[in-house]
């Protein structure tokens, strides 16, 4: 037992130094490590420059008494030693020239053959052929669209010429018309006038054969129809209306036949085979 214990203690007192001895050696390595930063620090860090002044004291001024054996002089600091210069970077060594270029030689192209020749030749002649062709093109289109342009202008004066013809030969046909018209009105107007004058020469022979009966009171109106040949000659005399007087009535009918043949009209056309004829008694 008291064998185990003093092992035990042994072996405690083993890993004691041990991990005592690891420390020192740690610290020992840290401290060599700092002391060799702060002498590369100091030894990097330039030293300022320390200028001295040297003079010598005022001489002192005579004395008649027995002079004193002069003192010595104070010692004089020594000069600082001068800071060693950095060694100066060596220079680069120079570049090496670059070489110049070697010059290339010219190398003549060779000599186109005949048939090389001929066929850009050939090309040539194409590719002016093909200018020539789309010259003429372009040319061509430009006159078809003049031309067109041209045609449209006149189809667009022949359609007004014709719109103005067909608006002028309108308004002459109207004219025309309103004057046919006019000249037919006119004409209308002259036969009625002639057909009233030849009525009115027919009426005047009639009255002047009709005896009118005494005491007929107004002016009543007898209308008679009468039915005459080309020679005048009256064919038949119907009463149309009766005036309301039958002496009147039968007067004017007595009148009528008795003034047979009717006197004809000045123009042919004027006749009539059938005739109305109105009679008043005041008239």
């Amino acid at each position: 037992m008291d064998g185990e214990r003093g092992a035990r203690r042994e072996s405690s007192k083993w890993s004691s130094g041990k991990g005592l001895a690891a420390v020192l050696a740690i610290a020992v390595n840290l401290g060599f490590i700092a002391f060799l930063v702060f002498s590369v620090t100091w030894q990097n860090r330039k030293e300022a420059a320390v200028s001295v002044e040297l003079y010598a004291p005022p001489a002192p001024a005579p004395k008649t008494a027995t002079p004193k054996p002069p003192e010595p002089a104070p010692p004089q600091p020594e000069p600082p030693k001068p800071t060693p210069e950095p060694p100066k970077p060596e220079p680069p060594p120079p570049k090496p020239q670059p070489e110049p270029p070697k010059p290339v030689p010219k190398v003549e192209p060779p000599a186109p053959s005949k048939a090389e020749i001929a066929l850009k030749a050939k090309r040539e002649q194409a590719e002016r052929a093909r200018i020539e062709k789309e010259k003429r093109d372009a040319e061509k289109r430009e006159a078809d669209k003049r031309d067109a342009e041209k045609k449209k202008l006149d189809d667009k004066r022949i359609a007004d010429a014709r719109d103005r013809q067909a608006r002028e030969a309108e308004a002459l046909k109207a004219q025309a018309e309103r004057e046919r018209l006019a000249s037919a009105k006119a004409a209308d107007a002259a036969q009625a006038k002639a057909l009233d004058d030849y009525i009115r020469r027919i009426q005047a022979r009639i009255k002047g054969n009709v005896v009118l009966p005494p005491d007929i009171a107004g002016n009543p109106e007898a209308v008679f129809d009468v039915l005459q040949l080309p020679t005048g000659e009256i064919i038949d005399v119907q009463l149309r209306k009766s005036s309301g007087v039958r002496a009147y009535d039968e007067a004017v009918q007595r009148a009528i036949m008795k003034a047979s043949p009717l006197p004809k009209p000045e123009v042919a056309d004027l006749f009539r085979r059938n005739l109305t004829l109105k009679f008043r008694p005041l008239d």
